[in-house]
């Protein structure tokens, strides 16, 4: 079935999570899931140190929270697997 994505849809997306691969600096796996239903697109990406994700969400200048909450309808962050994982959402046109 056809989605309908948007460029701004996908573009607002990549941003969120080109705001968080600055968190990282190694050379360490990265996974990143993507999906689609009822109209959202899920992006699940990790795993990052759990001190990482915490020092950039209480950064005061352009902070990672001030991006996500920008370009994303939804953000949170959760441990597993001894990481932070960060799940983003953003709606669709329906």
């Amino acid at each position: 079935m056809r989605l309908d994505v948007t460029y701004d849809d996908l573009d607002d997306l990549q941003v969120g999570l080109e705001a968080l691969l600055t968190l990282r600096d190694d050379a360490d796996e990265l996974v990143l899931t993507l999906s689609a239903d009822d109209g959202v697109l899920h992006a699940s990406i990790g795993p990052f140190q759990p001190e990482a994700v915490q020092a950039a969400d209480d950064n005061g200048d352009l902070d990672l929270h001030r991006v996500l909450e920008t370009v994303c309808d939804t953000h949170e962050v959760e441990e597993r697997d001894g990481g932070a994982w960060v799940e983003l959402s953003k709606r669709i046109a329906a």
